[in-house]
């Protein structure tokens, strides 16, 4: 299994940056890291939506570094690498069957897909030592099919982000231009493990189980870009998904270069992309209510249970 991680990591095309560098002899691509694993922070996380969150919380690893690197990210500390423990796979493995035993509804993995040979061979090991929880793979759906292919039959929930429909916003606020093609292929891919949505025995007022909720966080100045996702999500799959529609953009220091970011979604921008979710038909989905745009929503990357 090792040797296959390697071979993976000695010329890095896990992503869609295509980087081929060597991270399996310590080189870097755009993600910012290595072969060696890095997690921010490994805890109970109770901000996701209500099905994953639960009443006991999600057991949520936030790995460092990502392919994407947004203008206006929330979790930039990690993003870029700066913060982090390096751990080995066995650590991985244990810190799941931790998260297990600390009562949480799930394992809930965050920006995994720079570290998708390690994680599969850490859920292997912990798969064997007795975990039984639904696996969520978190992620901005900038993401290789055939990465995510790897996975199959290891992940239960996909909890995938669908951030730009317009080639120019992705390019400008994400440096990628073919956001929403590889965001609509990863999908379609992460439906297809999937499947149906399913939940627990409370049904929809319970924890999911199995399944994909699409997340689309509104950004301040972009509606009609968001309506065009909502329009494809809802054409596209129906209720095999459910949408989850943010309002939490929270401007940050790292967006001062870029002034139109620099607010917060009005209520009435809000009230507005969510009327249109309802004339579209969009019943399988989840709204955020109250004062959501705050950092406080933001947890400490201090290397918790790593």
């Amino acid at each position: 299994m090792q040797e296959k991680r390697m071979n993976r990591m000695n010329v890095c095309t896990l992503c869609p940056r295509n980087c081929t560098v060597d991270r399996g002899n310590g080189e870097k691509g755009i993600c910012g890291q290595s072969a060696e694993l890095k997690v921010a922070r490994a805890a109970l996380h109770f901000w996701e939506e209500p099905c994953i969150s639960g009443t006991a919380g999600s057991g949520t690893v936030f790995f460092s570094g990502c392919s994407l690197h947004c203008v206006f990210c929330q979790n930039e500390p990690i993003a870029n690498g700066t913060v982090g423990k390096m751990i080995t796979v066995e650590r991985l493995a244990e810190i799941f069957l931790e998260l297990e035993q600390q009562g949480a509804h799930n394992i809930n993995l965050v920006t995994p897909g720079h570290f998708i040979p390690q994680i599969k061979e850490a859920l292997l090991l912990a798969k064997e030592k007795g975990l039984a929880l639904p696996i969520v793979y978190n992620t901005s759906s900038y993401e290789s099919v055939e990465s995510l292919k790897y996975l199959d039959g290891l992940v239960d929930i996909y909890l995938p982000d669908f951030k730009y429909m317009s080639s120019e916003l992705s390019a400008k606020y994400s440096h990628a231009p073919d956001y929403s093609v590889r965001a609509k292929a990863a999908i379609a891919e992460m439906v297809r493990q999937t499947g149906m949505p399913v939940f627990d025995e409370k049904g929809e007022e319970g924890l999911i189980k199995r399944g994909t909720i699409v997340r689309h966080l509104t950004l301040p100045g972009c509606m009609e870009d968001s309506k065009e996702i909502l329009n494809y999500l809802h054409t596209t799959y129906g209720d095999q998904i459910y949408i989850s529609i943010m309002n939490q953009f929270t401007p940050l220091e790292n967006v001062v270069a870029f002034p139109e970011l620099n607010r917060k979604i009005t209520e009435e921008e809000y009230d507005e992309l969510i009327d249109y979710a309802i004339e579209l038909g969009i019943e399988q989905g989840f709204i955020q209510e109250g004062e959501t745009a705050e950092e406080s929503f933001i947890p400490d990357f201090d290397c918790k249970g790593c």
